[in-house]
């Protein structure tokens, strides 16, 4: 058994950004009532070792300059090197957003990217149609950082979302990288795009202070509210719950926050809807099983699992282990697609820190008949 590689792309990305910085400067009718006012019983802690793991396929390798990248990003864009990979619809287009990115050598540091697909068949991989540029054949930093120790390193996109025409992307604006698996933030907020994500603006009044619990977020929209699950920076915390009407969604006073029983004004007396460490995650609703499911990193056991709920409230499932770093060493950021949520494959993006590269995998519940 091989022994799980303690690095992270979370803090090994420090050194190749000191290196960077040297030489460069609609939901389902079947779903549940996720707005429900009765209490529900607390999600168990993370405990994944009584049930068998989900059987797992790797579909492809997504971006880089290997040659089996069903994607010649290295060639085309100048991205030899990226992660994350969390993606939204818009105007029938899936748009994938990635973090820390560079070119051979980890040289030509950007903190973001952004690719566009067309691709309706994931069975092969995830074929893009073409990355944001700012010049031919270079894709585009989207949201520059001040590249400073202390006061924001990078700034890396958690999560994005469609609102009519405007799309919006929340951000995590990264002070400093600790020990493996924690991070600071000096901050997180929302950027938006009204040129479909050629440009975009970080809003100065949408903005949350550095130890906020919705640091990095995944989004899901259901009747008419969007729902952010936030974890706070780092992969050690707990997952709690808060919703928007999508025309308020850069006024954070106007959020809701569910308190076990019911949505209130008060970010402090949010519940935790999944006990920590919860890492990088995503939910989305899959109309086979009838369920939401959600998966993200345990960072501390070198595992990506998956759970259930009737209720986006909760309570969530016993946890499913999907992948294993001592198959996958050094694995991370578990983002589910918003398409392909109607059958029993569950297809989801993977970053790897070795080959710092996005991977298209796919697992699902053989057993989904046990679902409560």
């Amino acid at each position: 058994m091989r022994t799980r590689i303690a690095i992270s792309r979370r803090s090994a990305i420090r050194g190749a950004a000191a290196t960077a910085i040297a030489g460069f400067g609609p939901a389902s009718s079947h779903h549940s009532q996720a707005g429900t006012e009765t209490p529900v019983m607390a999600t168990p802690p993370a405990t994944p070792v009584s049930l068998p793991d989900l059987p797992l396929e790797q579909v492809a390798l997504l971006t880089g300059s290997d040659p089996s990248a069903v994607n010649q990003t290295g060639r085309d864009y100048g991205v030899d090197g990226t992660d994350l990979g969390s993606s939204f619809l818009h105007d029938s287009k899936i748009f994938l957003v990635f973090g820390d990115t560079f070119d051979v050598n980890k040289s030509d540091w950007r903190s973001n990217v952004l690719a566009v697909s067309s691709d309706n068949d994931p069975a092969d991989g995830i074929t893009f149609d073409r990355m944001i540029e700012d010049r031919p054949g270079h894709a585009k930093e989207l949201l520059p950082a001040k590249r400073q120790e202390g006061v924001e390193v990078t700034v890396i996109p958690t999560y994005g979302v469609a609102v009519g025409n405007r799309l919006f992307l929340h951000y995590m604006s990264v002070s400093h990288w600790g020990e493996p698996g924690h991070w600071d933030l000096g901050a997180a907020g929302w950027a938006y795009s009204d040129d479909d994500g050629q440009n975009w603006t970080k809003d100065p009044d949408a903005i949350w202070p550095g130890d906020t619990n919705w640091g990095q977020v995944a989004i899901e929209e259901h009747e008419g509210y969007l729902y952010l699950f936030g974890i706070p920076g780092g992969r050690y915390g707990d997952l709690k719950l808060a919703r928007v009407a999508p025309d308020q969604l850069l006024d954070i006073g106007s959020y809701k926050y569910w308190d076990g029983e019911r949505w209130g004004d008060d970010p402090q007396a949010a519940s935790v809807i999944v006990p920590g460490p919860v890492g990088e995650l995503s939910v989305r609703w899959n109309s086979h099983y009838r369920r939401w499911l959600m998966m993200y990193l345990i960072d501390d056991q070198g595992l990506i699992v998956l759970r259930t709920a009737e209720n986006l409230t909760g309570p969530w499932s016993e946890p499913r282990v999907v992948v294993r770093s001592t198959a996958y060493p050094a694995l991370y950021a578990p983002f589910m697609y918003p398409k392909w949520n109607d059958g029993p494959d569950i297809y989801f993006n993977m970053s790897l820190f070795g080959p710092y590269n996005v991977f298209l995998m796919k697992t699902s519940i053989p057993d989904a008949a046990s679902l409560a």
